[in-house]
């Protein structure tokens, strides 16, 4: 087992154990406040370009189609989402995928199978061979998957410079940003 591999699996643990009764007070909200199961599913594109599914707290009303979240409609994204989003707390599940082996706690955030610009470009820049990330050099970046070329090229610029030091700079500015 590599370093950020076995980093991965104890900080997932730990941050699974710590955020476990936030987790559970925000499934219950989303459940009192919107019809529809609290953890939302979504497959994504992994290593290698395999598919998996994508854990997240539900944070848009039951429905909505399946679109990068930059093309949603502002309107479908529920009252409790929007702070789950701000907080970042809808990310939580994808510990279980870190956990899993199917996504790393920094990396390229997985996109939509139909974001097929995006993986175009990863896959120029040997992007896909590393595990997604719960977040990544470009989310603190303020980069989006809006521009697919920047957003690879950022995304291979992490993997370049990758060590458990900038992980750690990644996941500090991802809970500090804003």
């Amino acid at each position: 087992m590599d370093a950020k591999r076995a980093f991965d699996l104890v900080v997932a643990a730990a941050m699974l154990v710590v955020t476990s009764p936030v987790l559970v007070v925000a499934m219950l909200v989303i459940r009192a406040t919107s019809p529809g199961p609290a953890i939302f599913s979504q497959v994504r594109v992994g290593r290698a370009g395999a598919l998996f599914a994508c854990h997240k707290l539900r944070t848009m009303h039951q429905g909505t189609p399946s679109l990068p979240t930059h093309e949603a409609p502002a309107n479908s994204v529920t009252a409790v989402g929007k702070v789950l989003r701000g907080t970042k707390i809808d990310e939580l599940p994808q510990l279980w995928n870190v956990l899993k082996g199917e996504m790393s706690l920094v990396g390229p955030r997985p996109c939509l199978p139909t974001q097929t610009e995006l993986i175009g470009h990863r896959r120029e820049l040997g992007v896909l061979q590393a595990l997604p990330g719960i977040t990544g050099l470009a989310q603190v970046r303020g980069i989006d998957m809006s521009d697919p070329k920047l957003c690879a090229e950022t995304d291979a610029e992490y993997l370049k410079t990758a060590s458990i030091g900038l992980d750690i700079r990644i996941l500090i500015g991802t809970i500090y940003r804003g």
